[in-house]
């Protein structure tokens, strides 16, 4: 005998919107059901995903329903600012304009009951990029893959030569871009995994030794996959902004800029800020030593006009230990303190803070 399918609530104080709604949350194999009284804790958490008007939002956050994952609004116009200040208020991940946005709705909801089958939580998606070139991204992007354990590190520097060479990974057999046919669509996660390179838990998926610029519908489809097993997703990307960097970004729950502490990198990352916040505005900075001139950390942060997520001591010796067999990130090592500072921040889900 097969299962029921799950529950969706439908909170709408507009009859037509919440109908518009249920029906939708029915085309994806689930059960609506329309709520007007005020939820207990444990009927808000044990739906499939919670569909809420404006109205709906403010009451539900006036009762103190806690944040979780699966959250959509909808409003039957293009949302304004109360419309996303109601989102914010409640913890909605996402906010849909119906009927033009059924689709959109139908593969939110669609995400939300995978994630519920599979027993997980969407992973985190996290952007690593540098303030100017030779700032450390791919190493610190390597760094927090370590840290972090279970994880995907996605290359998408066409000019790096290959991240697995960074993580002494070049040998080991597994796919790389090159060797990918994908402009999209949707792909298993585990199947994703188990066609990667690995190292202690590190999924890798690398460039290549010559340039490979890689759709932006191929890496969307592999950093979902990822997002949807649950696992944490590490990004380096490039800082000319490709196709696939400007999509990555866009999704990121974390954009971390990595600069050096000194003149010239606090300048070339203040100039890069605005272009990042334009796109995503969850972008920290991580302010790496020595500081030749003195400069600060918390100065190269106000300067750049970011949050500061860690400064990181000089890491000895690190260019000889990547030499002799690639990067291995110690427990205490300024780099191991620094990745962890910055995943410490990702469970909140919020708008980035300072250190």
């Amino acid at each position: 005998m097969s299962s029921s399918p799950g529950v969706v609530l439908v909170l709408a104080g507009d009859p037509e919107l919440g109908e518009q709604a249920e029906r939708v949350v029915a085309a994806v194999g689930l059960r609506p059901v329309a709520v007007t009284a005020p939820l207990t804790r444990k009927t808000w958490s044990a739906a499939v995903a919670i569909v809420l008007d404006e109205e709906a939002a403010r009451n539900c956050e006036r009762h103190g329903m806690p944040r979780r994952d699966g959250v959509i609004l909808i409003s039957p116009t293009e949302p304004q600012a109360p419309v996303w200040a109601a989102a914010m208020a409640v913890g909605a991940q996402q906010v849909c304009v119906l009927p033009a946005q059924d689709a959109e709705l139908i593969g939110y909801l669609s995400d939300a009951a995978e994630a519920s089958r599979e027993g997980t939580c969407p992973g985190r998606v996290v952007a690593v990029i540098g303030g100017r070139g030779g700032a450390g991204a791919s190493t610190f992007a390597t760094a927090v893959a370590q840290v972090a354990g279970s994880s995907l590190l996605v290359d998408l520097d066409p000019w790096s030569g290959g991240i697995d060479l960074l993580l002494g990974t070049e040998s080991t057999p597994g796919l790389r871009w090159p060797d990918l046919s994908l402009r999209g669509g949707r792909l298993a996660w585990s199947a994703v995994r188990d066609a990667l390179p690995s190292h202690h838990g590190v999924s890798v998926l690398s460039g290549a030794r010559h340039g490979h610029e890689v759709e932006p519908g191929a890496v969307e489809a592999v950093v979902d996959a990822g997002r949807r097993g649950g696992t944490l997703v590490i990004c380096d990307l490039p800082r000319r902004m490709t196709g696939a960097a400007a999509c990555t970004l866009e999704g990121a729950d974390l954009v971390v800029v990595i600069t050096a502490c000194d003149v010239r990198g606090v300048a070339a990352t203040s100039a890069l800020a605005p272009v990042l916040r334009g796109v995503n505005p969850n972008v920290g900075l991580v302010v790496r030593g020595p500081a030749p001139g003195g400069l600060r950390a918390a100065e190269a942060a106000e300067v750049a006009d970011l949050p500061l997520l860690a400064a990181m001591r000089p890491e000895p010796m690190l260019a000889e230990r990547v030499e002799r067999g690639g990067l291995r990130v110690r427990r205490r090592s300024p780099l191991g303190v620094a990745a962890r500072a910055v995943l410490s921040i990702l469970p909140a889900g919020g708008q980035v803070r300072a250190a």
